[in-house]
């Protein structure tokens, strides 16, 4: 693309341990600009935040493209799999991130990329000045993709939780009222964060030409399940089911309830500017979900996530050993690390309470075996689970 034909803007907006159940709740998350798309059941690829994002940028499973674990970012298949910020620079788009540290993202193709420090960073008057550079840089008449990684929820939490107490730390799973109040102080500001830098993009007038996105890489615990104090290692929902905020002022407003993964949402940008993927790369396992923003039929596709639950260790394993395959129905999740399996209706239990394996439900089966086929690098994208 020259430089003198000019195609859409794009943020993309990480609000770092953002839970699906406060977001559902909060105007500024759901529809606060026009031509907002809220999907209220974005599965992550993986609870913690280098592995999900990964994931994100490539459109693909870290159990393909070599990012599965807190310690891989630097074993990511750089020549097998390309990732949005290339596809962009590659076509001449200014390409900026602002996050707080180098791992969390891949850095191919970026021209700026900077690192702040969590505990002292003003991130409300970072992101609204990295703005500003994006209208100079449109007003020259260069599209430009900004990445922001706002982590003051992770930070409060960091603080007040994962410094305190371990996995196991009864004091903390029994005041669960406590832990609520923690969580929704942190997630509050998050809601002024995300206002002030909505509002800065509307004051540029960038709103018109620019698609927005806003996730969450991961949930965050406030104490339902014990053995789990924050993120990272078990594969229930609170951490694993998270949201986007597709934004575009020529979409209608509306909330999309059906399963998708936050590995559609690559391709689904690259497809609503216009650009082919490149087959000179290894497929994707996530698809474009504009067919399902425009209200066509949609294919609903299985889920995976997995993690490394680091038990009574200080440090998580370097290989994930918690797996789960997702319907918007049924959960199966494997326990590798014991060799134990949870099933659950998410209908009925949302919680996931009632752990429903071994009660003779052929939907077990199904799971345990496409989720085999993952494990052997299956391309996921040709696993169906609308049946389910």
């Amino acid at each position: 693309m020259s430089s003198d034909k000019l195609n859409k803007n794009i943020i993309i907006i990480c609000i770092d341990g953002a839970r699906n159940d406060r977001v559902s709740k909060s105007l500024i998350f759901r529809n606060y600009l026009p031509g907002s798309i809220f999907f209220s059941q974005s599965i992550t690829y993986a609870p913690y935040t280098n592995s999900a994002m990964f994931a994100v940028f490539s459109g693909t499973y870290g159990n393909r493209n070599g990012c599965n674990s807190y310690y891989a970012s630097f074993d990511f298949k750089t020549k097998k799999f390309k990732t949005l910020t290339e596809y962009l620079h590659e076509n001449n788009y200014y390409t900026c991130a602002d996050v707080n540290s180098q791992i969390i993202i891949p850095k191919h193709g970026f021209e700026q990329f900077t690192v702040y420090d969590e505990n002292e960073a003003d991130l409300s008057e970072r992101h609204t000045n990295l703005i500003n550079h994006m209208k100079s840089i449109s007003d020259k008449r260069r599209n430009f993709f900004l990445y922001l990684h706002y982590e003051s929820i992770h930070t409060g939490i960091l603080n007040s939780v994962l410094k305190g107490y371990t996995n196991f730390s009864k004091e903390y799973f029994e005041n669960r009222k406590k832990n609520e109040e923690c969580y929704d102080q942190l997630f509050s500001k998050s809601e002024i964060y995300l206002k002030k830098i909505l509002d800065k993009i509307k004051e540029c007038d960038l709103t018109k030409n620019t698609i927005i996105l806003i996730l969450s890489d991961h949930g965050i615990s406030v104490g339902e399940k014990f053995g789990e104090r924050a993120y990272g290692a078990f594969c229930y929902d609170y951490t694993i089911k998270t949201f986007a905020s597709y934004i575009y002022p020529e979409l209608k407003d509306k909330e999309i309830s059906n399963q998708v993964r936050l590995i559609d949402f690559m391709p689904t940008i690259l497809e609503h500017i216009g650009f082919e993927i490149d087959k000179k790369f290894e497929s994707l396992d996530g698809e474009s979900l504009l067919s399902l923003i425009e209200g066509k039929a949609f294919d609903e596709k299985l889920a995976y996530t997995e993690t490394g639950n680091p038990l009574d260790q200080s440090r998580p394993p370097k290989r994930p050993n918690v797996k789960s395959v997702r319907t918007s129905n049924w959960k199966l999740i494997f326990n590798e690390h014991n060799n134990t399996k949870e099933l659950y209706n998410l209908i009925q239990d949302p919680d996931e309470k009632n752990n429903l394996i071994g009660k003779g439900f052929d939907i077990e089966k199904s799971l345990w075996k496409k989720l085999m086929l993952i494990q052997k690098k299956h391309y996921i994208n040709t696993i169906s689970s609308h049946k389910y």
